[in-house]
């Protein structure tokens, strides 16, 4: 199998389009075509359906490009690992982190750390609600990810790293009962606005939990991604929200909105680091793995992140 072959195929699926691919990989459409029919007759499957808008893989095709993903990566990296010999770490590695827990919050600490001990390796840092982290792992689009919850997925390993509490983030203002620490009960905000991520993120499913195990029907009024635009319209008291202390505190703004500690129940996550269970590992991808469980077992011990702690 020519892993020329499964490249061009990877690139036919990700820009939807014969065309495209061929453009970009500076060859000729009909080679391109023809390679591709190459794959079809040695696998004995129709890869792809064509149409007038482009091409879309069948599901032969999709187990394929899954299968490609991992194979040419892995091809790269051999290029990278015996090309350098003995010589300091070097390639890239990518890290994605989700946008409403502590990895957000570390992304900056981590690339300090690697530029500082790890100055060949280029780092790769992706935050997004769009993408689910633990597909593109699988695929060996991602070397690791920081989410929330403890898996299993299968083709993912699962490491722990920390806890992380939430919190109530209010326009500054708003009234209701609080305990003599300052906690807010859950049934008492029941029928404040809420804005919160959409349903398929871990913080909104989290939050959907707890309302639902206290029989209680959260009043959601705009579901929001964006963490500036989230920050704007608490401020002008449009709503509150439910964050960990790690993103709520980067939002907050003194004198226009509020953190509150939120109890009965307490929302509590696990914040896991996710590697692929069957790709290897590179050297570079383990350095990286092994400085992001440092900072956050880090984060989790210092008294500076409330509602943040070790796992178990």
């Amino acid at each position: 199998m020519d892993i020329r072959r499964l490249q061009a195929f990877v690139k036919i699926i990700d820009l939807g389009s014969i065309s495209r691919a061929a453009d970009l990989l500076n060859i000729a459409q009909p080679a391109l075509s023809q390679q591709l029919a190459t794959l079809e007759n040695a696998f004995r499957q129709k890869l792809v359906i064509r149409s007038k808008s482009g091409v879309t893989p069948t599901t032969a095709g999709r187990e394929l490009y899954r299968h490609a993903q991992t194979l040419t990566k892995q091809f790269d990296r051999a290029m990278v690992e015996i090309s350098r010999g003995a010589g300091p770490l070097v390639g890239k590695v990518s890290v994605g982190l989700s946008p409403y827990s502590a990895g957000s919050t570390l992304s900056v600490k981590l690339l300090q750390r690697v530029r500082e001990h790890l100055p060949d390796i280029t780092l790769h840092l992706t935050e997004s609600f769009d993408d689910i982290y633990s597909e593109l792992i699988m695929t060996g689009r991602l070397d690791m990810a920081v989410i929330h919850g403890a898996g299993p997925i299968k083709g993912v390993i699962f490491t722990p790293m920390m806890k992380e509490e939430f919190f109530l983030l209010a326009p500054d203002g708003l009234a209701f009962p609080q305990d003599e620490t300052g906690a807010v009960q859950l049934a008492d905000i029941a029928d404040i606005p809420l804005l919160l991520p959409p349903k398929h993120n871990f913080v909104r499913k989290s939050v959907d939990m707890a309302f639902m195990r206290r029989q209680l029907e959260p009043c959601i009024v705009a579901e929001i991604e964006a963490l500036i635009t989230l920050q704007g319209a608490i401020e002008e008291g449009i709503g509150s929200t439910i964050l960990p202390w790690s993103v709520a505190s980067r939002i907050v703004v003194p004198g226009r909105s509020r953190i509150y500690p939120l109890r009965n129940p307490v929302i509590q996550e696990d914040v896991s680091l996710c590697v692929p269970e069957i790709i290897p590992e590179t050297e570079a991808s383990v350095a990286v793995r092994e400085l992001l469980i440092e900072l956050a077992q880090a984060m989790a011990a210092a008294q500076s992140w409330p509602g943040t702690q070790p796992f178990g």
